[in-house]
């Protein structure tokens, strides 16, 4: 019995052991594991939400999450929060409740791994840069939880950083700087392609004239032009059609743009102007227009067009280089030439002048010719009708004709045209006389070194062998023409030797006229100078580099190359400045160093250049207007106002390629009642 009570009580002892334990277990499982389930994710969700803002739910809605949250939790979350309630406060409690719900609480990786709606909306203050540095630390990491109410509602708003801001702001301002310096750009772009469109037809002008330029309305006649204008683009575009509806099989459109476009052709012509076209153009404009717009209408191809028009671009300009070349070369050639009216003239005088005894041969006043007080020209010519103008318009319109002094000089081949001519027209009270360049017997080629080089047989080979690799094309045609081979145009450099008596001189070429009296010209001072004349250099043209090979020694070391170049043609010189510093000298030395012409190619003007430099004395613009033989820009008042102007240039006066509006300034000299002129058709 004993054995049995002993064991009776060992076994009820180790029956409440074991009963204690499951309740230990309960107790743990539903109170410490959840309340530590708990603390973990809320510290968890408190951690993730430094980076966002936390969310600030309406009294309304947090009641009714409140009261679905409660009948959500089940017995074990009730037991839970009995026994929590006096371990932690009220708003540790609340973070809890606020980051416990069905997705889970709101953390960097389910913020990541989320697809979010783009409902969700970043909100950024504006803070200026300047007053981010006035925000604190605090202020600076405080982040604000907002909901948005009404249509907006649940969309969560963030608000970024100052110092974010700011970093902000200084990207935005460095693109707005990007965009204004890429906007600039584009702008000097676009200035300078329409600059050097205005340049290229510039030089499109002065070769083919008369052609319709857009960009140069002052060049076209004062007529209204724009019907002419219409047809040419109506042309234009026709082609371009025609082109597209053979290459779409639109045969029959084709056929009938073809015979509009004939009939446009027919009725432009070569009008210029309005005044020129036919009675016809109207129509033509109009039946054109409807066939276009057939066209336009069957055809339009925005691609095709293009890419046709951009074909006609390249085609016609193709076309104006080589008319370019064309008309130079044409135009050098026809500088060479001599019209038949003017050859029919030194003919005719030329019979006259050997029919005359030797006594009437002689001109009067020749006890004037030197005397220094009076007004003395040099005029070296081989043209008589040339010559004649020069000399007309200078006596007319001199307020002292018998004060002026003429002093020609002509080849032997013109010299008794031109003096035939004076016998026959002397120039009133005024003294003239004309001399033979080859009497002049000391000038020869021992002394004068361009005579010798022009004997010589590397300049025939020069300029008369047409395989030479530097003769091909009509930039060097120019230098073929007779002027170069002439002493008359190297005769300028001897006029100390030529007029030894005289102080002062004018020079004029043939090739200009005088429209206001010149003896003012006598009374500048040159200030030691020996040469006046009018500086032709603009802002970087006709300065020295143009004319000298500066990639000589020579030249590199002694002349500057942004000087300044000037004009021949009305120069008045100072013979006796001229004799003391040997002007003569220094242009035989410069000729002399430039006979294999690596100095400069040919002509007068640059050994002048040379030798008058430092030693040019600028003269107003208004005594001396130049290029009415290449130029049709010169300025209408400028010529007006002008005491001579000058026809330099291949474009002479009296050649059939002289432009038209500036012609009058020069014929209005000729003598057209003289029967010699009328004969040989010269007046018409």
């Amino acid at each position: 019995m004993a054995n049995k009570k002993g064991l009776h009580r060992n076994k009820g002892g180790g029956g409440g052991s074991g009963s204690r334990f499951p309740i230990a277990v309960v107790i743990f499982v539903s109170i410490l594991a959840p309340l530590l389930f708990f603390v973990g994710r809320g510290i968890y969700a408190t951690t993730a939400t430094t980076s966002f803002e936390p969310f600030s739910v309406s009294s309304d809605e947090q009641d009714v999450e409140d009261s679905s949250m409660k009948q959500d939790l089940d017995w074990r979350e009730k037991l839970a929060l009995q026994n929590v309630k006096s371990l932690f406060s009220r708003e540790v409690i609340d973070v809890i409740k606020a980051n416990t719900n069905d997705l889970g609480p709101f953390s960097l990786d389910s913020f990541r791994k989320s697809n979010l709606s783009a409902s969700w909306k970043f909100i950024r203050q504006e803070i200026p840069v300047d007053q981010t540095a006035s925000l604190n630390e605090a202020e600076a990491a405080k982040i604000v939880r907002e909901t948005p109410k009404g249509k907006d509602a649940g969309h969560v708003q963030f608000v970024d950083t100052p110092a974010k801001l700011a970093r902000r702001q200084l990207r935005e301002k460095k693109r707005e700087k990007r965009a204004a310096d890429l906007v600039k750009q584009d702008d000097e772009i676009t200035v300078k392609l329409e600059n050097d469109a205005f340049e290229r037809s510039r030089s499109v002008d002065s070769a083919v004239l008369g052609k319709y330029n857009l960009w140069r309305k002052e060049n076209e006649d004062g007529n209204s032009d724009s019907t002419v204008r219409l047809i040419r683009d109506q042309i234009i575009m026709a082609r371009v059609y025609v082109s597209i509806a053979t290459m779409k099989n639109q045969t029959d459109l084709a056929r009938e743009l073809q015979n509009r476009l004939k009939e446009s052709q027919h009725a432009l012509r070569d009008a210029s102007s309005d005044s020129d076209l036919g009675p016809s153009a109207p129509e033509r404009i109009k039946s054109m227009g409807q066939v276009l717009s057939k066209a336009k209408d069957k055809l339009y191809d925005c691609k095709l067009v293009t890419g046709k028009l951009r074909a006609m671009l390249q085609t016609a300009d193709e076309q104006v280089r080589s008319l370019k070349k064309q008309s130079t070369f044409l135009s050098q050639l026809a500088a060479k030439t001599i019209p038949n009216g003017i050859h029919c003239l030194s003919m005719r005088l030329t019979i006259e002048y050997y029919l005359l005894s030797p006594e009437k041969r002689e001109f009067p006043r020749s006890e004037n010719l030197e005397n220094p007080k009076l007004y003395h020209y040099a005029l070296f010519s081989d043209n008589v009708l040339a010559a004649s103008v020069v000399v007309n318009s200078a006596i007319l319109n001199a307020k002292e004709p018998e004060k002026h002094v003429f002093h020609l000089v002509s080849d032997k081949l013109n010299f008794a045209a031109i003096s035939m001519w004076f016998l026959l027209n002397p120039p009133g009270k005024a003294t003239i006389h004309v001399e033979n360049v080859d009497e002049f017997k000391w000038l020869n080629s021992s002394y004068c070194p361009v005579l010798r080089q022009l004997e010589s047989a590397a300049m025939k080979a020069y300029y008369f062998k047409s395989d030479h690799p530097t003769t091909a094309g009509s930039s060097n045609l120019k230098y073929r023409n007779p002027k170069y081979l002439s002493m008359l145009n190297h005769l300028r450099f001897y006029l100390p030797q030529v007029y030894p008596k005289l102080d002062k001189i004018l020079f004029l070429d043939d090739d200009i006229v005088v429209q206001k009296d010149l003896t003012g010209l006598w009374s500048v001072d040159l200030n030691g100078n020996v040469n006046g004349a009018v500086e032709t250099c603009g802002e970087s043209f006709h300065r020295f580099d143009k004319y000298l090979n500066f990639s000589n020694p020579h030249i590199a070391r002694n002349f500057d190359p942004n000087a300044c170049g000037w004009a021949y043609g009305m120069n008045i010189f100072d013979l006796k400045e001229w004799k003391k510093k040997d002007i003569t000298g220094i242009y035989h030395k410069w000729q002399t160093m430039n006979e294999d012409r690596v100095l400069w190619k040919l002509g007068t003007l640059p050994p002048g250049l040379m030798t008058f430099y430092r030693l040019t004395h600028p003269l107003d613009k208004s005594w001396h207007v130049l290029g009415l033989g290449y130029s049709p820009t010169v300025d209408k008042t400028e010529i007006e106002n002008a005491a001579v102007i000058h026809y330099n240039g291949n474009m002479k006066p009296w050649l059939e390629l002289a432009m038209t509006k500036y012609r009058p300034y020069w014929t209005k000299y000729i003598k057209v009642d003289h029967p010699f002129i009328r004969s040989c058709k010269l007046s018409e």
